[in-house]
């Protein structure tokens, strides 16, 4: 304030809401404050299942250090690799297993924010307030516009018992909504339940590596089931990948409801390595898009929440736009649109896209 400089910090760079874009009519000198050195986790409370972490902590040294003491976050975004968790609170962030650890919103307990007022910051730490208005609120999501945040105190959970993985394949996108949302209202949801549509799903069968022996022959039984026996059309069905974690019983319990209700919508069990395979296809994005950038296609995603009643149309409204602009300017080939469902709701879902156009 008193040299009327404007800070910007700078976390893991992943940048996907474009926070760290600097606005071109700023007539202030623009700082950029490097959180990286601020990486420690301060305190654990095994008691209380606490612990306070620095703002500059990367997402997956976080999970390194808790673990050695038995312990999660539980929050896993699909930049864990690079983003921190002042990033994660500064950007209102989701994770992947929030169905079992909530959003960013549900895990921190308390912050210290440094602000051009002075430091916003609490000597205790109760489960819960009814007093007054709640400061955090005015920190997530504000992309550091109100203040930088310096640490925080998040809930951390017990490493599970198990982790297990699966997934289900349906006829159709249609088809795989109607389970998604009959799987929101049963309220018996895994740790992540992933929807792709067929273009994803085809994306990542064209990138599984080649398979001999036994897998080969498992992998050709499964598809002459889908294809030929059960009828599914190759260019319309769609993949769900599912993590379950917790105890053995939970997750039995998990199971058994996900697949019950995956049949009632005609799905057919896939198997826990494609589940595998597709859960950490999240990670593997951003590598592949910077692989295709030397290959002259240009990638990018976005993503919105909508109630249940818009998520099939919303995909088809999207691609049909995207598809027209794309002629509209006379671009080569066709581009790649592709959506899937990544989080669940009572009242709707977070719809994820990919685009990439080819530019040379």
């Amino acid at each position: 304030s008193r040299h009327d400089l404007c800070l910007i910090p700078y976390g893991g760079g992943t940048n996907v809401t474009d926070a760290l874009r600097c606005p071109p009519d700023e007539k202030r000198t623009i700082v950029s404050v490097d959180m990286q050195r601020m990486n420690r986790i301060l305190w654990i409370d095994p008691a209380n299942r606490m612990a306070c972490i620095q703002a500059g902590a990367v997402g997956r040294r976080i999970a390194e250090q808790l673990e050695q003491y038995g312990y999660t976050m539980g929050h896993e975004p699909d930049s864990v690799e690079f983003s921190t968790l002042g990033g994660w609170v500064a950007t209102h962030a989701s994770g992947m297993k929030k169905n079992r650890y909530g959003n960013i919103e549900d895990l921190v307990l308390d912050l210290r924010v440094v602000t051009p007022q002075g430091t916003l910051e609490r000597s205790g730490i109760a489960p819960r307030e009814s007093v007054g208005v709640d400061p955090r609120r005015w920190i997530y999501g504000s992309e550091s516009h109100r203040g930088i945040v310096t640490s925080a105190v998040v809930k951390i959970f017990p490493l599970p018992e198990v982790e297990r993985h699966g997934s289900v394949i349906f006829p159709s996108y249609e088809d795989g909504i109607a389970f998604m949302y009959d799987l929101a209202q049963d309220g018996s949801l895994p740790a992540s339940v992933r929807l792709v549509d067929n273009m994803q799903f085809q994306f990542s069968m064209a990138l599984k590596p080649g398979s001999s022996g036994l897998r080969a022959i498992k992998s050709r039984a499964q598809k002459w089931v889908a294809t030929r026996l059960l009828g599914y059309d190759p260019q319309r069905m769609v993949a769900c990948t599912l993590l379950f974690e917790g105890n053995r019983s939970e997750a039995s319990r998990q199971q058994a409801t996900v697949y019950r209700l995956a049949r009632r919508h005609g799905g057919m069990k896939a198997g826990s390595e494609n589940g595998r395979r597709g859960y950490q296809l999240t990670f593997s994005i951003a590598y592949i898009r910077d692989f295709m950038l030397d290959h002259y296609v240009l990638a990018e995603s976005f993503e919105t929440s909508v109630p249940w009643s818009q998520a099939v149309p919303l995909v088809e409204n999207v691609k049909q736009r995207l598809w027209q602009e794309h002629a509209k300017r006379s671009l080569p080939g066709r581009p790649f649109v592709s959506a899937r469902v990544t989080q669940l709701y009572d009242t709707g879902v977070c719809i994820y896209f990919y685009f990439g156009l080819y530019y040379k």
